[in-house]
């Protein structure tokens, strides 16, 4: 028998002081009462209540025991409670991951914004640049930019990731402007720890990589590369939405224009769950509302 269902019913024997009137709370006929009382009985080794043909009583461990199922029972509604409520209405922690460069520069203001609108919310925002493990780590949802591998995860498309390739004045007018991506050859290019063999300095329309030399300085960073080329550095390749306020501002100058890579698929992934909870929910509209569909224009 269900364990629970017979301390639901063996309360309501005590409470109401006989098995008839238990059997009428439950729907059910006085024998299956007896049946739930018994099964705790077998259960526990020991009788809860003494039985006689005018009346009924608990014994000493019935006492300790009846009290100690009101608040096992107790607490079961509650989580209940709380569970419906976080289905009903969003609030509770929400676990988020980013990559650094979005996270920081777009989404760590827009969930500010979030955070106003939906005031019983919390947020743990990560930002990484390596491909966390949502479920293992104890993710809620993570941003993700590139092809996606991990078919289990729901995936929900938000806008392309767009990249730029700039420098700043004083280095161009030092080192020079190059015009093709073979010029990269004889310049200071700053690379970023992250990328791979097969990511590395690959521009549109050379059919390959570009013949980038090993640069002196390397970070796992964007914006300390963004530093860098601020400086006057070398030549710096990182996402618009951490160097387009840059250019905007005459601060860097763009690039190979023409070779910049092409832009990457960003998506937010989540596990999959039939019952999503309301957090999870509105914090998935709020961010295609936000950043849904087309590239990303840097604000």
């Amino acid at each position: 028998m269900d364990k629970l269902r017979s301390m639901e019913i063996f309360v309501a024997v005590v409470d109401s002081g006989s098995f008839t009137a238990a059997s009428e709370a439950f729907n059910i006929s006085p024998v299956m009462v007896g049946k739930h009382v018994r099964d705790l009985e077998e259960r526990l080794g020991a009788r809860l209540l003494t039985r006689t043909t005018r009346r009924q009583s608990l014994t000493e461990i019935g006492r300790q025991y009846v009290e100690r199922c009101r608040q096992i029972l107790a607490d079961i509604a509650v989580a209940e409670s709380g569970a419906e409520a976080m289905r009903v209405s969003p609030r509770g922690l929400l676990s988020i991951s980013a990559p650094v460069s979005f996270g920081s520069q777009l989404m760590a203001p827009a969930i500010a914004d979030y955070l106003a609108r939906y005031p019983e919310v919390s947020v743990d925002l990560n930002l990484n640049d390596r491909v966390v493990d949502v479920v293992d780590e104890g993710i809620d949802i993570a941003v993700r930019i590139g092809i996606l591998n991990d078919s289990t995860l729901v995936a929900r498309p938000l806008k392309s990731y767009r990249m730029l390739i700039c420098a700043s004045s004083d280095y161009l007018a030092r080192a020079g402007t190059p015009r093709t991506p073979e010029d990269l050859a004889r310049h200071q290019c700053l690379d970023f720890m992250h990328w791979n063999k097969q990511v590395r300095w690959k521009l549109a329309g050379t059919g390959g990589h570009a013949d980038v030399p090993a640069s002196r300085f390397r970070s796992n960073n964007g914006q300390a590369l963004r530093m860098a080329a601020l400086r006057g550095y070398g030549i710096v390749m990182q996402a618009e939405i951490l160097l387009g306020e840059d250019v905007r501002a005459g601060r860097l100058i763009p690039l190979l224009e023409e070779f910049v890579p092409e832009p990457r698929p960003m998506h937010l992934v989540y596990p999959r769950d039939r019952q999503p909870t309301r957090k999870l929910s509105t914090f998935i509209d709020f961010m295609l509302e936000r950043f849904g569909s087309n590239p990303i224009d840097a604000e």
